[in-house]
């Protein structure tokens, strides 16, 4: 709770019935990165077995999707940048995250001036939870000139939204034929895709993604490395020609279905509202971050994404228990309305007051809160 809500061990002694030495024990010797991961991986797979998670499926998919969440920092860390956007003349951090039907499922905490697209394919490919992907979405910087290729080699559909999309088809669009061939069309390639390059540079392509699969190295290493490269390097080019195949392809569907369009959107603002999620439990120092070091960012966002998955699992227990009472009473239209309710909610839960570690652990009794709740009506909005 102390490391979670951004309240600090001090602070916590002070409004808790434990004193700050007993604190910094437990912290020191139970405290780790590792054991954080395991236990957000056990809930996640928990809330993988409720029922209700299907229903969020988008079109039928896990839909998942990916954005950056930024906090300022009072300390100078390594990976503290400054970013005048979100910080004016101070420094922070980005908390980088992959959202799949409203569930948080893996995070990294990266740099202000890092790009977020050098960290999606990370994210998916070390995703080790029930809950997996099959397409995912980000904003545009999300986008780069290969993660359509890597995601789409790995089996993922990336789907990322585009806010110009008439300057983006003008520019970053391909075809197999010269454009010239394309007369009577309103859409048209800016030029031919080079499949022999492609097919010349293949081999070397796929070593590349033995790597990404083996895991013996990341896509910011790959991405930094081809970067580094010189344009005319071959592998490189012949990597951003697939590239240029799959987002054409997906461009031109992204023109020609707006439901598309509406699941994109519907993925990136669930995204959007896990940030509201987690910026109300990390309430304390108004928002800003106080830790001294890389490894303390990387507890406190761990620790912040158990608590927020232990409410969330708080509330699907709660909306599953209503939905088998509704549909017990076959109570249809209200049913229609549970399944679309949002587990991402909070204002039931006080961040507040005291916290009392030694008093006799209570069992919730969730049968009586649904007791509570199900003389509420739902009515369709």
């Amino acid at each position: 709770m102390a490391w979670g809500t951004n309240t600090g061990l001090g602070k916590m002694s002070k409004i808790s019935d434990q004193t700050a030495d007993v604190l910094q024990t437990v912290s020191d010797n139970f405290i780790r990165l590792e054991t954080l991961q395991e236990a957000n991986q056990k809930i996640v797979d928990e809330i993988a077995e409720f029922e209700l998670l299907q229903d969020f499926n988008i079109n039928g998919l896990v839909h998942s999707s990916s954005d950056g969440q930024k906090f300022e920092t009072r300390f100078q860390t390594i990976n503290s940048r400054y970013s005048p956007k979100y910080f004016g003349l101070k420094k922070g951090i980005v908390a980088y995250t992959l959202v799949a039907n409203h569930i948080p499922v893996n995070a990294k905490i990266i740099g202000a001036n890092e790009h977020e697209s050098h960290y999606v394919f990370d994210l998916l490919f070390n995703n080790s939870t029930k809950i997996q992907p099959e397409i995912h979405s980000t904003d545009s910087h999300g986008a780069n000139q290969v993660n359509f290729a890597l995601l789409h080699l790995f089996g993922y559909k990336f789907a990322p939204r585009f806010k110009d999309i008439y300057d983006t088809v003008t520019k970053s669009l391909y075809g197999f034929k010269h454009p010239s061939l394309y007369p009577n069309f309103q859409i048209k390639p800016i030029r031919k895709i080079n499949q022999k390059l492609i097919i010349k540079e293949w081999e070397n392509i796929t070593r590349i993604v033995l790597s990404l699969a083996n895991k013996a190295t990341t896509q910011n290493i790959i991405t930094r490395k081809l970067s580094s490269y010189h344009r005319t390097n071959q592998t490189k080019q012949a990597l951003w020609e697939y590239d240029n195949i799959i987002r054409s392809l997906y461009l031109l569907e992204y023109i020609d279905s707006s439901l598309l369009r509406q699941n994109v959107h519907q993925a990136l603002n669930r995204g959007e509202n896990y940030h509201q999620l987690k910026r109300a439990v990390s309430f304390a120092n108004f928002g800003k971050l106080r830790f001294k070091s890389e490894y303390e960012q990387n507890i406190w966002n761990e620790a912040a994404r158990l608590l927020t998955n232990c409410i969330l699992f708080y509330n699907l227990t709660i909306l599953s228990e209503l939905l088998k009472e509704k549909e017990a009473n076959k109570l249809l239209e209200e049913i229609g309305v549970i399944n679309q309710l949002s587990p991402m909610a909070w204002q039931h839960i006080n961040f507040m007051g005291r916290y009392e570690f030694n008093k006799p652990t209570e069992i919730i009794d969730v049968k009586e809160i649904v007791k509570n709740l199900k003389s509420l009506s739902f009515p369709r909005p």
